[in-house]
């Protein structure tokens, strides 16, 4: 009997006793327990005096926020509406706002947001001032060369530093931002020659927020400009010292006093004038006046008592980002404060690595470099935006947790918001224009994708669906076909695979190597989607005559061409006593019997007007023709 099956009562108590009930005995019992007994309402639990701490990271919405202080979300939204916070159950609260509700219930609000300075090294983290700095020497000045496009900024940096870099830019414009280190006879400067022309106002911007000083090249035979004007607010937005070099000096006929009285309407007035901005006249191209303004240079460098300690955590920011085929992303960054050693581990926005490689501006490797010391570096595993700023961390892993946090950050910060439409009859139809772009380095793509944004208009917009560093790849083209994209490239091009796929897919491959050319073939993207402009071009004045019904035509107007002409498939409009009562197409033109193109003024003939068999004697016909213009995308257009 041991070894029988065990019955069926057994088994359910057995499985009772091991899962905590179940079977129809423990049903049967357990309703015999609750006979008689009314059920208990839930109710909210107050957490203990030591529990009673919301831990907040970042965010929490009014819900979750009642649900942890054990409160109902009415008395919360009621609660926040006395405090002058309109809120929903689903709506996110900031850490700001939950500390001030908190203690009306008794709560206290903890901040436990991921804190990236913790684990940051270099000046973002630090609160002891430079001048305050026992280590802190001082430094070779920051000098941007600023103005506008083919004024000789290139040419006068050529001149400083010995080199030619002016031939070797697309068109004779610079179209990135160099930096270079030069040793004069007043001591080391550091040059940062940003690009003159309107799309590279971004880069203009940047180099004006790391800079000490501007230099503002302004070209005697061709006086003030847009983006000199431009440069000029950016030094003021910055509170940049500036020195005008006014170049060009050696061409026959210009007159210098010009230019200064063209600045001074811009609030930049000449110290010899009463102001106080030094005006050097020179002559880039022949070194007329270059040893002037470096003293200028060095007297501003002494005045303005520039210093950095070297024996700080480096920190500094990109000036140029590109991708090398042999070495990967290579960063050309300025080292503000610290000194950066080959080996640290660097965060930049959204990218981190080790330093395995340093050059200087002259291509030499080197093992270290200290404050104002523009370097090329190697072993980052991304390409940063130029304008970021770099700091220090410890080890790749804290470099990953904050690149990861600030992932997070990115993404939320992307996501659409819930509003309703301003169109909610959707009367505004828009096209679009998608472009993909692939440029070199990175100060030229933020520079393209910001100036072929502001291109859109009302009724065509413009959208950068993706964008990156390096040559276009197969995966490039295959986006650009399934989202109907063309593909700009700008200083690279495809690869063999890419190629092939383009071909495959009929996708053509723009190389584009000066941005003003880029940027017009868009405009001629966008001209083409644009609707055509009609107007209205008026032929010729007719009277009728006299009405003839015809079988299989219908009703004829014996008409008079009074002036102008008749042509046929042109447009009437038929005018009865100063009214217009109809207009339509001539879809018959007669002389006597014959079917001609066209009548001309001082002429008899039949005309038919499709759909209308109305027409009566002394009513008048205004011949007028409607043209289609193709209408173009310009600066006037744009939003």
């Amino acid at each position: 009997q041991r070894n029988q099956r065990p019955s069926r009562r057994r088994q359910e108590i057995h499985h009772q006793d091991m899962y905590g009930g179940g079977g129809r005995y423990s049903s049967h019992r357990s309703r015999r327990k609750m006979k008689g007994k009314k059920a208990s309402k839930v109710v909210l639990t107050t957490p203990a005096a030591h529990k009673r701490v919301v831990r907040v990271d970042q965010t929490m919405s009014v819900g979750e926020l009642g649900k942890v202080m054990g409160v109902k979300a009415a008395d919360l939204i009621r609660k926040l509406m006395e405090l002058g916070v309109m809120a929903t159950i689903t709506q996110q609260l900031d850490f700001a706002t939950i500390e001030l509700i908190a203690p009306e219930f008794n709560f206290e609000a903890k901040n436990v947001a991921f804190d990236e300075s913790e684990l940051l090294s270099g000046p973002a983290v630090e609160t002891t001032e430079v001048e305050e700095d026992p280590n802190a020497q001082l430094r070779a000045p920051v000098v941007t060369i600023m103005g506008h496009v083919d004024h000789g900024k290139t040419t006068l940096l050529d001149r400083i530093r010995a080199a030619n870099v002016a031939e070797g830019e697309a068109g004779g414009i610079t179209q990135h931002i160099g930096a270079y280190k030069v040793t004069t006879e007043s001591g080391p400067v550091v040059f940062l020659d940003t690009p003159g022309h309107a799309a590279f106002s971004a880069m203009r911007a940047r180099g004006a927020s790391v800079t000490d000083l501007i230099v503002l090249v302004v070209a005697a035979d061709d006086g003030v400009m847009p983006q000199t004007i431009e440069s000029i607010n950016h030094a003021k937005a910055a509170n940049v010292p500036m020195i005008v070099a006014v170049n060009k000096c050696d061409k026959v006929g210009v007159n210098t006093d010009r230019i200064r009285q063209e600045l001074s309407g811009h609030e930049v007035i000449p110290e010899e004038w009463g102001g106080d901005t030094m005006f050097v006249n020179i002559s880039a191209l022949r070194g007329d006046g270059v040893d002037e303004l470096l003293e200028n240079l060095a007297l501003q460098a002494e005045v303005l008592d520039l210093k950095a300690s070297a024996k700080k955590p480096a920190y500094g920011r990109v000036v140029e980002a590109r991708v090398d085929k042999g070495r990967g992303p290579v960063v050309t960054v300025l080292v503000q404060e610290g000194t950066l050693k080959k080996g640290d581990y660097m965060l930049v926005g959204q990218n981190y690595g080790r330093v395995r490689l340093m050059t200087d501006h002259l291509g030499k490797a080197i093992k270290e470099a200290g404050p104002s010391t523009p370097i090329e570096l190697a072993g980052l595993n991304g390409v940063p935006a130029a304008g970021e700023e770099f700091y220090l961390v410890k080890n790749e892993r804290d470099a990953k947790r904050i690149v990861s946090n600030r992932e997070t950050k990115a993404r939320e910060a992307t996501k659409p918001a819930s509003i309703l439409p301003t169109d909610p009859w959707n009367t505004t139809i828009k096209k679009y224009q998608n472009i993909i772009i692939k440029a070199d380095v990175s100060g030229s793509l933020e520079a393209i994708k910001a100036s072929i944004e502001a291109l859109s208009t009302e009724e065509v917009e413009v959208k950068v669906i993706s964008s990156g560093i390096g040559q276009i790849t197969e995966s490039d083209i295959t986006l650009a076909q399934a989202s109907e994209a063309t593909v700009l490239a700008f200083n690279v091009s495809g690869d063999s695979k890419a190629k092939r796929a383009a071909e495959k897919a009929e996708i053509t491959l723009t190389k584009h190597s000066i941005i003003y050319e880029l940027l017009d073939y868009v405009k001629d993207l966008m001209s083409g989607l644009l609707e055509p402009e009609i107007i209205e071009e008026r032929l010729g004045k007719v009277q009728v005559r006299q009405v003839f019904h015809i079988q299989r035509i219908g009703s004829i107007a014996g008409s008079f061409v009074l002036d102008g002409k008749v042509v046929r498939n042109a447009h009437a409009r038929v005018v009865r006593d100063g009214d217009q009562v109809y207009e339509g197409k001539i879809v018959t033109l007669k002389r006597f019997k014959d079917d001609v193109r066209e009548v001309s003024s001082g002429y008899e003939c039949g005309i038919a007007i499709e759909g209308y068999r109305d027409v009566q004697e002394g009513d008048m016909l205004e011949v007028i023709e409607y043209k289609e213009i193709r209408r173009r995308i310009d600066d006037e257009a744009r939003l």
